[in-house]
């Protein structure tokens, strides 16, 4: 039968207390775990912990069960009839921009079913029964929230987790096994419950480090395999609309107000380029607010035989330099297909598809899209968090290159990258020519305007006053600030009305670079425009008229935020993207190390050795004849340890003086215990070992020897009476019988 959970203030089943606990806390870390996710709705992550937090509180102080098992049963049919309700209307307003609203709709309202009948239950505890399948709910919390989400918050949590539910389940079993034979009964809140309390908790938080550790290991040598459908579908991606075939001027100021991480790009030291940005999409058709970009067929990138999509052949040697940059990107999920890249991409390395399988099967079904614009798309889309790497050139730009560049443009250039938006406002022509009329070369003109830009006008994300039909206008003429797409967009058209071919590129600043994990960290609000610049002969060079933002003092907060990212990173990498090349890697460094730590213990011990030798001749020849007496000491001492002479001349000493000692120490039972071990071990010396199953009394009617026989059973009789029937040890006359003994087996 199962054994029910009693009151606090009642006669218990041991860690009582301990277990009601541990239970309260499993349950909470569940919700918290679910709520941490960040896909349930504001309601159910403020209401459920804190319901569960009341409980707990109630049952501390020993409440009894606010919902019988038939009340409970009845609000869980009663909430089956609301199920559908939710999946088909409640949860579908809070699937946001997911991939797949009906399915995460359906897994939210699964969600909300498991934390409305984990509180019922909890409410309406009162067996172990009951308790077991409470802790099986909340286990089912955590598997739910493993689907929502891949953070490290998840990690610590889980790790608390299993933290109470080692607790939980020791516990349970300790109270079920003691069921029915506790004598006497177990009280709460005396110092043999703190007592057992305390050992549990010991034994519960060495059991969960253990598993951890263990579970660390299983995972890193486990062969690894791809996650299936709900791994690779992500619900709920971050809406970055200013990355898509449009782009309205003010977009990009709204997602600039967003702290959220979006991508982490791992270069292993900062680049010094002053032009470094990762670039996403370009634009090219502006109708006076909305920039877009005309529809025409993408080409296909396949993946190389080497694993690699280039985009680009190679540099030759023969080629002026350019400053290289390899990278690893980590990109958040993204409501774009956008793949963000900086410079001139060469090669691409990454699974975008998603899907699982093994090498060639990736090689063979993973390719990416490149329109005219030089813009890489993900054909698969970014709704899950990808992984890629790559190879990029950093052009440097050369001044006098771009000024002998030559200014004839071919139609297709001109007639896509001169277009200007109907009705513009003919002071803009005017104020173009103004910035530049000292200007002789497009290249001139560019830095004039970029300059002026930069150094005339201010940056601002609270725009002011209403932009009317010509939001460009009223920027260069009333406001004077903006933010990036404006300046963007107002040296764009200024460019165009020159004769200068120009587009847009909307992306993301370098970011803050973190140098304990060696990446950028990339946030929404680092979400950029600015220009790129065409010159027959060296392609498109990019400029940025945008003023240069505030730089902001690192606080603690900083630093502490540049290690909970190091940690994101190398959970991204070595958890969520670990795989079979991971582990191919890892074994290779495990290898390479060890090695390496070998060769340098054979040379550390090598050079020990020879210094040793060394110092020792020095030495021999300093000290004369005692150095040469050493080492026969030496070999003396080494012969003692190897004979156990040592041992026994330290405990001849130690009872010696135990002997002379003071009369409290003298009639100590124990120091009867080791005369009569003294006795065994010269009777033992001699042939006369007592066997395993003998007494002493038996062991001292064997000795038959008429020297032997009366000192050793008089020596026997006084030990049993200080060792086991409570007389006071009499030393002196048990040394003398040991003497007598020591004669008469000289004797023999």
């Amino acid at each position: 039968m199962s054994a029910s959970i009693a009151t606090p203030c009642e006669a218990a089943l041991p860690a009582e207390r301990f277990f009601r606990t541990s239970l309260s806390l499993l349950v909470l870390t569940s919700t918290v775990t679910l709520v941490s996710t960040g896909e349930l709705d504001i309601i159910t992550s403020f209401a459920a912990p804190l319901i569960v937090l009341y409980k707990g509180f109630r049952w501390w102080h020993g409440r009894p069960a606010e919902l019988s098992h038939r009340a409970a049963t009845f609000c869980v049919i009663a909430y089956l009839a609301f199920f559908p309700l939710d999946a088909l209307f409640l949860s579908r307003l809070s699937v946001g921009s997911s991939s797949n609203p009906p399915l995460f709709a359906a897994l939210l309202a699964s969600v909300h079913f498991l934390v409305f009948i984990s509180i019922v239950r909890f409410y309406s505890v009162i067996t172990d029964r009951d308790a077991f399948f409470l802790a099986m709910l909340s286990f089912a919390g955590i598997l739910a929230s493993a689907v929502l989400t891949v953070d490290t918050t998840f990690l610590i949590l889980f790790f608390i987790f299993v933290l109470f539910g080692v607790s939980t389940f020791v516990s349970m079993e300790l109270r079920r096994g003691a069921a029915g034979a506790v004598s006497p009964a177990l009280h709460a809140h005396t110092a043999r419950d703190r007592k057992l309390n305390r050992a549990l908790s010991l034994s519960a938080l060495c059991v969960t480090a253990g598993s951890i550790l263990l579970g660390g290991v299983l995972f890193f040598l486990f062969p690894r395999f791809s996650a299936g459908y709900l791994g690779r579908a992500s619900f709920s991606p971050s809406l970055m609309s200013g990355f898509t075939e449009d782009v309205e001027l003010g977009q990009i100021g709204e997602i600039k107000k967003n702290s959220t991480v979006v991508m982490r790009v791992q270069t292993g030291r900062p680049i010094g380029y002053e032009r470094l940005r990762w670039r996403g999409i370009a634009l090219t058709t502006f109708d006076g607010r909305r920039w877009s970009a005309p529809e025409r067929d993408p080409e296909q990138l396949l993946t190389g035989e080497d694993g690699w999509i280039h985009a680009a052949s190679p540099p030759l040697k023969s080629d002026s330099p350019k400053a290289g940059i390899i990278y690893t990107v980590y990109l958040e999920p993204l409501a774009t297909d956008a793949i963000f890249v900086p410079g001139k991409v060469i090669s691409l390395k990454g699974n975008f598809n998603g899907e699982g399988g093994g090498p060639f099967n990736a090689i063979r079904r993973n390719f990416i899209l490149r329109d005219f614009t030089d813009t890489l798309l993900n054909p698969f889309h970014n709704y899950t968090g990808i992984r890629y790497a790559g190879l990029s050139l950093l052009p440097p730009m050369n001044a006098g290159k771009l000024r002998a560049a030559p200014t004839e443009y071919s139609s297709d250039i001109r007639s896509t990258y001169l277009q200007l938006p109907p009705g513009l406002d003919p002071r803009i022509q005017e104020f173009a020519r103004e910035i530049t009329r000292k200007a002789t070369t497009p290249f001139d003109k560019a830095v004039a305007i970029e300059n002026h830009l930069r150094s005339r006008f201010a940056y601002t994300l609270n725009l002011t006053g209403k932009p009317g039909g010509d939001p460009l206008a009223h920027f260069l003429f009333e406001t004077r600030a903006g933010h990036c797409e404006y300046f963007a967009s107002a040296m764009i058209i200024m460019l165009r009305t020159l004769g200068i071919p120009s587009r847009e590129v909307n992306g993301f600043l370098p970011g803050e670079y973190n140098e304990l994990g060696g990446d950028y960290i990339v946030r929404a609000s680092d979400a950029h425009s600015w220009v790129e610049v065409y010159f027959p002969g060296v392609d498109w060079q990019t400029f940025d008229p945008t003023p240069a933002a505030p730089e902001t003092e690192a606080s603690l907060l900083t630093r502490l935020g540049k290690y909970a990212d190091w940690m994101a990173i190398t959970w991204s990498e070595w958890v969520i993207g670990y795989d079979f090349g991971h582990q191919m890697a890892l074994a290779q460094n495990l290898q390479r190390g060890s090695r390496n730590w070998g060769e340098s213990a054979r040379d550390w011990f090598d050079h020990k050795q020879r210094a040793g030798k060394k110092w020792m001749q020095s030495w021999q020849l300093r000290q004369g004849v005692l150095g040469y007496l050493s080492p026969v000491a030496l070999v003396l001492f080494l012969v003692a340890v190897r004979f156990n002479l040592l041992a026994e001349l330290i405990r001849r000493v130690r009872l010696f003086f135990q002997l002379r000692g003071s009369k409290g120490i003298r009639s100590d039972p124990q120091l009867a215990s080791r005369l009569y071990a003294e006795l065994l071990r010269m009777l033992a010396r001699r042939g006369l070992r007592r066997g395993k199953t003998q007494t002493p009394f038996e062991f001292a009617a064997a000795v038959d020897s008429p020297n032997l026989a009366p000192p050793v059973r008089e020596f026997t009789q006084l030990y049993a009476h200080a060792r086991f029937g409570g007389a006071p040890c009499d030393t002196s006359r048990l040394k003398q019988l040991l003497d007598q003994v020591r004669a008469a087996l000289r004797g023999r």
